[in-house]
């Protein structure tokens, strides 16, 4: 058969599928893999794209058919599509709903059921002995006591068997309240459409069917009062989960500016306050705490005294084990869970599948950009040569050292110097991941710093200067990486980061993409020393973005500041071939 030429892409036996970046077609392309594959590699001409199990399952869960993957990849590939590769799409999708778990009729306990064709192999699995009380081969169907709801549903999907969860849930106590539709400045207040048919998709019109899942929207674009619809669908008392107490008391302000909920019925739970209302928003480290390493959990037990209706994850990707042990024994509660990226850098996806839910809504964000939702932003990598000593040391150092000394590289301070005359008159956040640089930039730029050490009072009262303009700089470690409402700002300067975290570097991002009330333009510079290991960091951190479809303008230092003294940095191949 001829090669088709019109496609851009090519799709591989091995679940691979190859995106030529700059054929007419690939932002098209980009934007619909990413509703079945995700981005392994991006190289400035070709990208990578792996097509899993779990993204398979995602999409299903999402709506999306087998017929509709397969027509997609046809129509986009350069070529004829491997034959064993449409059978595999169309086996691992429809896996998705051919083993079912429901309340037993008798309303004590639960049942498995599994279709006829995978019964012999299901039933036989090793891995899901413990959780299974007995079988009936007639029906296809295994008996499953309550408690191991979460722990079954885990091990099948590590198995290879997707479980679609039709137990029902504890209704919770009721909660009678709804959204505002006026703001206190007397502005309208409604639902996003986006928001709205989120809210819609995991509600499914009170079905079974919904009640359980993620949804996945960018960064600015109203991850909280997406939540907030969700909540006023189902009218039940909540319990949000959040990383942080300055994101807990966002939560509050949030909930009480654009709903009708009186302010006793909204409960903060954090190492100052003790509240368990109707409404409770928490931390992950607050139902996590125990006074001993072998003790219990005593904020989770008391948690789990009251009847929830609804519980709200917020930053899911982010869950930590002990969280996803006790969301196993939170199954019979709805579970909401929010999210910019669904990226887990421990590789536990499956996790969030099987625990919280599968994806319900998702929505790129360059589509959210279009549409004027999250403000347009330019993504810029500026590469910073060494000094001549420093390169030395990083030569002689071991992996791990190189690392942190390409981080804190002193000449970024001269780049960041000119970024931040070049940009004197913007809102500008500094953010970076090592204390010591962290400092040192805050005792010659004299601007603020929030640092995990810095009270909670203190934050708050700094971000409420950012916010307000009463001052124009901030310097922030990765505390502030989520759930930090600082709508002006419109430049961010990442001087340092976590090694490969593409969840970090999405975040980051995220801090500048509220819609902006004036013209300013939105950049996000990176700061990289080039030559070295951070740079293959860098490429790592940058493929979440880059699957949204962002790309990284490259930028050398001395090129773009040719007036600051460069005479002691290495010559510009000094360190080449000499990254690892």
């Amino acid at each position: 058969m001829a090669a088709r030429r019109d496609g851009p892409l090519i799709v591989q036996s091995d679940r691979t599928v190859l995106l030529h970046c700059h054929h007419p077609k690939a932002d098209d392309a980009r934007e619909r893999l990413g509703q079945f594959a995700e981005l392994l590699k991006s190289p400035d001409n070709l990208h990578t794209y792996k097509i899993s199990s779990l993204s398979l399952w995602n999409a299903a869960a999402a709506g999306l058919t087998p017929a509709e993957v397969v027509e997609f990849l046809n129509d986009y590939s350069m070529h004829p599509l491997p034959k064993a590769l449409t059978g595999e799409i169309e086996e691992t999708m429809s896996r998705f709903g051919r083993l079912i778990l429901r309340r037993h009729e008798s309303g004590s306990g639960l049942v498995l059921w599994v279709s006829e064709d995978l019964w012999e192999h299901v039933s036989q699995l090793e891995a899901i002995e413990e959780f299974i009380e007995g079988r009936d081969d007639d029906a296809k169907e295994m008996d499953v006591p309550e408690a191991y709801r979460g722990e079954l549903k885990r091990a099948l999907v590590r198995s290879g068997y997707p479980v679609e969860d039709l137990a029902g849930y504890v209704e919770g106590d009721a909660l009678d309240f709804d959204l505002i539709e006026t703001l206190p400045s007397g502005d309208p207040f409604a639902l996003r459409p986006y928001q709205s048919a989120a809210a819609r998709t995991f509600f499914q019109d009170g079905d079974l069917r919904g009640g359980h899942g993620v949804v996945v929207l960018p960064c600015g674009a109203g991850k909280t009062i997406t939540a907030m619809g969700v909540m006023s669908l189902y009218k039940t008392k909540t319990l949000i989960l959040t990383n942080s107490t300055t994101a807990v008391r966002q939560w509050i302000r949030e909930l009480k500016e654009k709903t009708t909920l009186d302010d006793d019925q909204i409960g903060e739970y954090s190492a100052e306050v003790k509240e368990i209302r109707p409404v409770t928003i928490t931390t992950y480290q607050m139902i996590t705490w125990r006074s001993a390493k072998l003790g219990g959990f005593p904020h989770f037990e008391a948690f789990l005294r009251e009847n929830w209706g609804l519980v709200v994850y917020d930053e899911v990707h982010l869950l930590p084990a002990p969280v996803f042990r006790m969301t196993a024994e939170l199954q019979a509660r709805r579970r909401l869970g929010l999210t910019a990226t669904l990226v887990r850098e421990d590789g536990k996806e499956d996790e969030v599948f099987s625990l919280i839910g599968p994806k319900r809504y998702d929505m790129p964000w360059r589509r959210l950009e279009r549409t004027g939702f999250i403000a347009k932003a330019r993504c810029i990598e500026m590469r910073v040569p060494f000094g001549i000593e420093d390169a030395r040391v990083y030569e002689r150092a071991g992996r791990r050292d190189r690392y942190r000394l390409a981080a804190e590289n002193p000449l970024k301070h001269k780049v960041l110097e000119g970024l931040l005359e070049r940009h004197k008159e913007d809102r500008v956040l500094i953010i970076g991941m090592y204390l010591k640089q962290l400092h040192q930039v805050r005792a010659w730029t004299e601007a603020p710093l929030i640092t995990s050490r810095t009270s909670q009072a203190d934050r708050e009262r700094l971000y409420a200067d950012f916010r307000e303009g009463r001052i124009s700089r901030l310097i922030v470690s990765k505390v502030a990486n989520f759930a930090v409402d600082l709508p002006d700002a419109n430049v961010a300067i990442q001087i340092s980061g976590t090694f490969g975290s593409r969840q970090e570097e999405a975040q980051r991002l995220g801090r500048i993409l509220r819609p902006k009330a004036h013209d300013r333009e939105t950049i996000f510079y990176t700061l990289l020393t080039d030559d070295t290991s951070e740079l293959e960091f860098g490429r790592n951190r940058q493929l979440f973005l880059t699957e949204q479809g962002y790309t990284y303008e490259i930028r050398h230092a001395r090129a773009t500041f040719p007036d600051l003294d460069w005479s002691g940095a290495e010559p510009r191949s000094g360190l080449a071939g000499r990254t690892q």
